[in-house]
């Protein structure tokens, strides 16, 4: 399974603190993605450390009922992903939905424990 980003995800009702949060740290909004689900988005930030090391987090805002600190995973292949965290116990937290933007397929999947990884794969250009 090949995996293209790895980074923390926070979901919460009110992104905009959050994001504030983590602009104060000298973090930057990269990419917004909105519409998602019709009531979800989410923001990409990198930090660029004084040594070149960037790293990345992602905040995404969505009727939660609490926060939820999560791993964003984007991989080449979705189903692959998916399929693998299925036979380690994960369960789709859509239920049998997965989230397809056109430029993207998504969810979240929690292991029995609770713990979550949101899976996406983006629809590279070149595939179309």
């Amino acid at each position: 399974m090949k995996i293209t980003t790895f980074n923390p995800m926070i979901v919460t009702k009110n992104a905009e603190a959050t994001i504030a949060l983590f602009e104060a740290l000298g973090f930057e909004r990269r990419h917004t993605k909105t519409g998602i689900n019709d009531h979800v988005t989410s923001v990409i930030m990198k930090y660029t450390g004084e040594d070149g090391k960037e790293f990345r987090v992602a905040v995404t805002e969505a009727p939660v009922p609490q926060d939820i600190t999560s791993i964003a995973m984007n991989v080449r292949d979705f189903d692959e992903a998916y399929q693998l965290l299925e036979a380690k116990g994960f369960k789709n937290a859509q239920g049998d939905k997965v989230t397809d933007t056109g430029s993207s397929k998504a969810t979240m999947m929690v292991s029995p424990s609770g713990f979550s990884i949101s899976i996406s794969e983006h629809i590279r250009k070149e595939e179309e």
